[in-house]
């Protein structure tokens, strides 16, 4: 991440913790007032971006990553669902005993 992306970033999350609203304007403001020298397009990339997206939903699933992972599925509420979100018991594997030497007729000091 390169220095305007983590300026950028900062400034949107102080204005978010502020309760005021993300706009290029307010981005570049608090940029500069840092002396972050940043190119001219971040800010514009940032207000776009959380125009459509909420950034409490952005902070929450910070972790999450992209495809390819597990989805959590909530418990339907009520007892009914209980016994459906309920992972089946597990079935224990018996594990094939292994042969000892004396059970072959022979042992190691013959």
């Amino acid at each position: 991440m390169s220095a305007s992306e983590l300026a950028c970033t900062y400034a949107c999350l102080i204005l978010h913790d502020d309760g005021i609203a993300i706009t290029t304007d307010k981005i570049a403001q608090l940029v500069k007032a840092a002396n972050v020298p940043i190119e001219s397009y971040w800010p514009s990339l940032f207000a776009k971006l959380l125009e459509k997206r909420n950034l409490d939903d952005l902070i929450m699933n910070v972790g999450s990553g992209g495809g390819g992972g597990a989805v959590a599925v909530a418990a339907p509420a009520g007892g009914a669902g209980a016994d459906a979100a309920a992972p089946p018991p597990e079935e224990k594997k018996e594990e094939p005993k292994e042969e000892s030497d004396e059970d072959m007729g022979f042992s190691l000091f013959d």
